[in-house]
């Protein structure tokens, strides 16, 4: 997303939407942003729930926080993800999606969303 505009998380949304059966995003859980500010237009357009997490509670939020944590092993706090380049972190996320993961049984996060999604289509 080129900012944290209301407007482009709506085009950001409407572009990995549309890359996948309508099925595939059923929920979201997002912070209190001002690029959530959309949420109802996400709710009436896509067909997806979005809640919030309370401030301050980002156990409400897990799935999110552990991928922060493994995109920090290849960028460190504090980077500046406007010098990364699109194929580096094209890299980094072909890394953390291709590794087995003991919460998915050994498979990658890609094999259990191929799955998933093989049964939307």
């Amino acid at each position: 997303m080129p900012d944290r505009t209301a407007l482009s998380m709506e085009i950001a949304f409407g572009v990995a939407a549309s890359q996948y059966p309508s099925q595939a995003f059923q929920t979201a859980t997002a912070d209190h942003g001002k690029e959530f500010a959309c949420y109802k237009s996400l709710e009436a357009v896509h067909g997806v729930q979005v809640y919030f997490a309370y401030p301050y509670s980002s156990w409400q939020r897990g799935s999110n926080e552990n991928a922060n944590g493994l995109l920090r092993e290849f960028f460190p706090k504090g980077t500046d993800f406007a010098q990364i380049t699109a194929e580096a972190l094209e890299n980094a996320l072909d890394s953390i999606n291709n590794r087995p993961r003991k919460c998915l049984s050994w498979r990658t996060a890609h094999e259990s969303f191929s799955e998933v999604l093989s049964h939307l289509a």
